[in-house]
């Protein structure tokens, strides 16, 4: 009928991302995309990966677009990929993963001299400070190159992120180091920092210029700080436990166990372990268990320990996978009942969720 208000279709788009490396590049990719019409997402910055949920008519080309204008790379998720593929795949994220170690190793093979030398008058000799500059200069060109490059984007697009901090600080501490060693008599011959406020040369004149070395050591030094943070994969959030979907299946009379179903999310940036779970309504206890099948299609459960969740993945549990095996009393539950269910979690400690008791056959598969 005329007049009535049209209603679309939602749905939900998973969207590659990459370049980002802080909270502040995950708040712009949201607030890029939330400016479509009808448009929400949630961006982890662990995994890489936006979850976008828009209107049927605002087509995926549109999302990444948005994304490519506020300043990262984007691509639609690839097909699952052929096991050569996948090989291939492997291969070079193993190769990335080995170029970023390498360059770690490097960087610190140079800044750990820098630092010394500069920290330990005793080991300073004749023009060491060159020796310093020599060594600094690849880590604030070579070293920092990543950070320079997305500080470079990030300024074309009107932005400032950690990498724009980085770099300017690298950038400004080389430079003034470089100017003082050339044109401000911290090059000169004989020249020592000792630990005082204001650094002299060997014949005791003051030479305030030596203070530019403190920057050349800390744009070595300091660098080498995010480096390893990002190299070593580390640069993420802390694991964020999302539990829901929570459903216990109606014990038949006379059964002493029955099983519940949930869907655990892990929303953060590190893995989790679900260790334990228990309920006061389940005074019997409930052990976690993968259900398995035999050779002749006979199901059977084993009981886990624990089950691991990475960083960005969930874990939905089914009649074919993991389960919970609930200890239950005939007739103490009815339908549609809520039971509060407690999950432990190795590191996000313990949350707890309701599970609604729903028939048997009104659990799937799946």
């Amino acid at each position: 009928m005329a007049g009535e208000p049209v209603t679309s279709l939602m749905v939900t788009t998973d969207i590659t991302v990459g370049g980002m490396t802080c909270a502040a590049c995950v708040r712009r990719v949201e607030k890029k995309l939330a400016k479509l019409d009808g448009v929400t997402a949630t961006v982890n910055l662990a995994t890489g990966l936006a979850r976008v949920s828009h209107p049927e008519y605002v087509p995926a080309e549109d999302l990444v677009a948005a994304v490519e204008q506020a300043g990262y790379r984007a691509a639609l998720p690839a097909p699952p990929a052929r096991e050569e593929e996948g090989v291939a795949h492997a291969d070079t994220s193993d190769a990335a993963a080995r170029q970023e170690c390498e360059r770690l190793l490097v960087t610190a093979l140079l800044a750990v001299p820098v630092l010394v030398l500069s920290m330990v008058p005793a080991l300073q000799f004749r023009n060491w400070q060159w020796l310093c500059f020599a060594l600094a200069a690849p880590v604030a060109v070579w070293s920092a190159w990543p950070f320079h490059a997305r500080a470079v984007r990030g300024l074309r697009h009107s932005m400032a992120t950690m990498d724009t901090l980085v770099s300017l600080g690298v950038v400004a501490s080389f430079s003034w180091s470089a100017y003082a060693l050339f044109l401000g008599g911290a090059g000169d011959p004989g020249m020592r920092m000792p630990f005082s406020l204001l650094p002299s040369a060997s014949d005791g004149t003051a030479h305030a210029a030596l203070a530019a070395l403190v920057p050349l050591a800390a744009c070595a030094v300091a660098l080498a700080g995010p480096t390893a943070w990002t190299s070593t994969g580390k640069a993420g959030t802390p694991a964020r436990i999302r539990v829901t979907d929570g459903r216990l299946v109606l014990p038949s009379t006379g059964a002493a166990e029955t099983s519940a179903y949930f869907r655990v999310a892990n929303e953060g940036g590190s893995a989790d372990c679900l260790i334990r779970v228990a309920s006061p309504g389940a005074p019997g206890g409930i052990a976690l268990s993968r259900h398995r099948m035999t050779e002749g299609d006979a199901a059977y459960d084993t009981t886990i320990d624990s089950v691991g969740i990475a960083a960005g993945d969930s874990l939905a549990m089914s009649l074919s996978g993991v389960g919970l095996t609930v200890s239950a009393a005939s007739g103490q539950w009815r339908s549609g009942d809520l039971v509060p269910v407690t999950f432990e979690f190795r590191r996000s400690g313990r949350v707890t969720v309701p599970a609604v008791v729903v028939r048997p056959d009104s659990v799937s598969l799946q």
